[in-house]
């Protein structure tokens, strides 16, 4: 017997608004903006209520929204973007190693160019003196 194909549009058209919802959640998440009911169902073109029937995306909806809320100031910043503790202290020691080279290297140059310069002053004080003698 041949499935009912009102049932079979039925059931199309309700993955579809599915996929409609979760891409638009993503599509927020990955822009930095507050995931919300209004947000979500508004992108995707699709009720809230019918957003907090799907039990599984208002999940993800409360979770995005409590992980916003809970980083404060990050709140811009999509969650799979958000920088860890233990990456942002890597990145702040490789920045201090960084700033410990050039210091150095800054302070060789400045002896390089002291050392230049005595050379330079020497030889035209030699040269001046074997002129005016």
């Amino acid at each position: 017997m041949r499935p009912d194909p009102l049932s079979e549009a039925a059931a199309r058209r309700h993955e579809l608004t599915r996929a409609k919802a979760v891409q638009a959640l993503r599509e927020l998440d990955r822009a930095g903006t507050p995931v919300t009911f209004a947000g979500v169902a508004q992108a995707a073109g699709v009720s809230r209520s019918w957003l907090y029937a799907q039990h599984d995306i208002s999940g993800q909806i409360r979770r995005l929204r409590q992980e916003t809320k809970d980083a404060g100031s990050a709140g811009t910043v999509p969650v799979a973007q958000r920088a860890t503790e233990a990456s942002l202290r890597a990145r702040l020691t490789a920045a201090l190693g960084r700033s410990k080279q050039l210091a150095d290297e800054n302070a060789r140059l400045r002896r390089q160019l002291a050392r230049a310069l005595g050379d330079q002053r020497s030889t035209g004080i030699r040269s001046g003196n074997d002129q005016g003698g």
